[in-house]
C-alpha cells in the first residue's frame, strides 16, 4: 500500500513510498481502510525534529476517518463495514487514568498513532484499543463532517470545557486557526454570550468572520488587545481565556507584530486579558519554555489549565454534528489525494495565511 514515511535520515524527512498491509497484533485490535485523514501541525513537529518520542520510519497522520475491514477477537462495539471516525488518542478504557477521564495519559497509550506506531497517512492503517478509539459516524454524517472530530475538534472542546464556561460569559480565543476556531464554535454551544478572537492573520480572522464563530475580532498588528478587551468588558477582562495560538514573544508569527507588542507572546497576552479569578485554558503546543510570573500576577487569582487533548467526547460531537449543531467543513481549504501528499505537505508548511487544513482523501 502507498504511505507517508517519516525518515529523519533523508533530506526530505517525509518519502511515499509503499509498505506491508497493516495486521491485527492484538485481539483488541481493527484494521481500517483510510477514506479521508489530514495533515496536522504536530506532524510538522515530528519532521522539524521536535517531538523526540516519536519513532523513525513510522507512517505518519492521526487524523481520520475509515471504514472497518478486519476486527479482532475482542472488539465488540464494531463491524466489518462501520463507518468510523479515529480518536488521536490510544487508550485502553482501564487504567487509573483512563477510568478518570484522562485518556491522554492512558498507561498503555497515549498519542501512538503517527507518532510510537503507524499512522493513518497511509491506504490502511492498525488501530489498538479499537473499541475506545474509534467511534461509529451517523448515516447523515458525511467523511468530510467527521473529519476533525477525534483530534482538532476535541481539542477545541477540551479549550473550552477547562474554562468552566457559564451562561452570559465572554471567551478570549488567541488563534483563529482551526483548534482555535473550533474552540469558538463549542464555547458559543457551552453558553458564551460574547466570543473574541484574537490572531494577527486577518485572512483567517476574515474566515472566522464569515463563519459567525466570534462576536469581536482582534488584531495585535492594528489594536491594543488589553486595552479593547477591558473596553469590551467593562473593564474587567474576559471571563476565560482559550489560547490556541502557542507563539513564543519573538516567534514568527508575532514578530509581525508593532514594536510596542513584540516582547510579549499569546501565554502572556493570555493571562493578562483575563479578569480576576478567570481561568486560563492551554491547549497550544510551544516550542520554548514559557514565563509564569507570579509576582506579577499575584493577587489575580488565575486558574491555569493545560495540557493535551483528552478527546473522551468523540461520541457527543458526532451527535452534535448529526443535529447540525457543529460544522467543521470550512476548515478544509485544500484537499490532495494520497499520490500527491508531498505536495500537501509542502503547501500546508507554505501557505499559512490561505491554508488552514488539507484533507487527504484516497
Amino acid at each position: 500500500m502507498k504511505a507517508l514515511v517519516y525518515n529523519k535520515n533523508s533530506e526530505s524527512k517525509i518519502e511515499l513510498c509503499e509498505r506491508e498491509l497493516p495486521q491485527i497484533l492484538d485481539p483488541k485490535d481493527a484494521i481500517v481502510e483510510v477514506t479521508l485523514s489530514s495533515i496536522c501541525t504536530s506532524d510538522l513537529h515530528i519532521i522539524n525534529g521536535q517531538v523526540p518520542r516519536a519513532n523513525n520510519n513510522i507512517i505518519l497522520g492521526h487524523e481520520f476517518v475509515g471504514k472497518v475491514i478486519e476486527t479482532g477477537a475482542d472488539v465488540k462495539n464494531l463491524k466489518i463495514g462501520d463507518r468510523v471516525s479515529a480518536n488521536c488518542e490510544t487508550f485502553c478504557g482501564n487504567c487509573y487514568f483512563c477510568k478518570r477521564g484522562y485518556i491522554n495519559n492512558c498507561e498503555n497509550g497515549g498519542w501512538e498513532l503517527g507518532c510510537r506506531i503507524d499512522g493513518c497517512q497511509a491506504e490502511y492503517i492498525r488501530v489498538p484499543y479499537a473499541d475506545m478509539g474509534l467511534t461509529k459516524i451517523p448515516d447523515n454524517v458525511t467523511d468530510k463532517n467527521a473529519l476533525f472530530v477525534g483530534d482538532i475538534l476535541s481539542s477545541g472542546y477540551f479549550g473550552a470545557e477547562m474554562c468552566e464556561i457559564k451562561q452570559g460569559d465572554t471567551i478570549a480565543v488567541i488563534g483563529s486557526g482551526p483548534v482555535g476556531m473550533c474552540s469558538m464554535i463549542c464555547a458559543r454551544l457551552m453558553g458564551a454570550e460574547k466570543i473574541i478572537a484574537i490572531d494577527v492573520n486577518e485572512n483567517r480572522l476574515n474566515i472566522a468572520k464569515q463563519q459567525n464563530l466570534a462576536d469581536f475580532y482582534l488584531n495585535p498588528n492594528n489594536s491594543d488587545i488589553e486595552t479593547e478587551v477591558k473596553k469590551l468588558t467593562h473593564n474587567r477582562g474576559a471571563d476565560g481565556v482559550i489560547e490556541a495560538a502557542g507563539c513564543s514573544p519573538h516567534g514568527a508569527t508575532y514578530s509581525q507584530q508593532p514594536q510596542s507588542q513584540q516582547q510579549q507572546g499569546t501565554f502572556e497576552l493570555a493571562w493578562k486579558i483575563a479578569r480576576p479569578n478567570a481561568i486560563v485554558g492551554i491547549v497550544a503546543m510551544y516550542e520554548e519554555n514559557q514565563i509564569l510570573p507570579l509576582p506579577q500576577m499575584y493577587g489575580k487569582n488565575l486558574t491555569f489549565k493545560t495540557g493535551g487533548v483528552d478527546a473522551i467526547h468523540c461520541k457527543k460531537l458526532l451527535q452534535l454534528i448529526s443535529e447540525g449543531k457543529i460544522n467543521t467543513d470550512f476548515i478544509v481549504t485544500q484537499t490532495y489525494p494520497l499520490k500527491d501528499i508531498l505536495d500537501a505537505y509542502s503547501y500546508f508548511k507554505n501557505n499559512k495565511d490561505t491554508c488552514l487544513k488539507i484533507a487527504i482523501t484516497k
